[in-house]
């Protein structure tokens, strides 16, 4: 006997399958694993490391978003393209231009638009653009 059943199994790989990009796997918002990824670039500056936290902490605990830190020691590029390989739609960049004006990069997975946001509005920007993005 056999199943003919849709399963799991098959929703996910047509999923992916309708839903991918020569970068990896673009998860609509609604099923993604993580919704938000943070990626500090230079995880040896405390001040980054510390903004990364905070952000985490606030956005997790506050407002029940699935965020994931990435602070492994690695190359910038490598932390940048496992982000759009595994698909999460909103990537937080605290990078140089945290150090040099104290604005955190926000970018999005699917279209690669980019916004510069001070720390105290991440919150309120990730919500706005969760909104956007769950519109068809």
């Amino acid at each position: 006997m056999g199943c003919y059943g849709i399963g799991v199994n098959r929703i996910i790989a047509s999923l992916i399958e309708r839903s991918h990009d020569e970068n990896g796997i673009i998860w609509p918002l609604s099923i993604t694993p993580y919704q938000v990824i943070i990626i500090p670039v230079n995880v040896n500056d405390t001040n980054s490391m510390k903004m990364a936290n905070s952000i985490y902490d606030d956005l997790t605990n506050n407002e029940g978003i699935d965020v994931l830190l990435d602070d492994r020691d690695q190359r910038p590029g490598v932390k940048f393209k496992d982000a759009d390989l595994i698909g999460i739609p909103i990537k937080i960049i605290i990078g140089k231009k945290f150090t040099e004006t104290k604005e955190l990069e926000i970018k999005l997975r699917k279209s690669g638009e980019t916004f510069l946001t001070p720390p105290e509005e991440v919150r309120s920007k990730i919500k706005n653009l969760f909104e956007m993005l769950s519109k068809p």
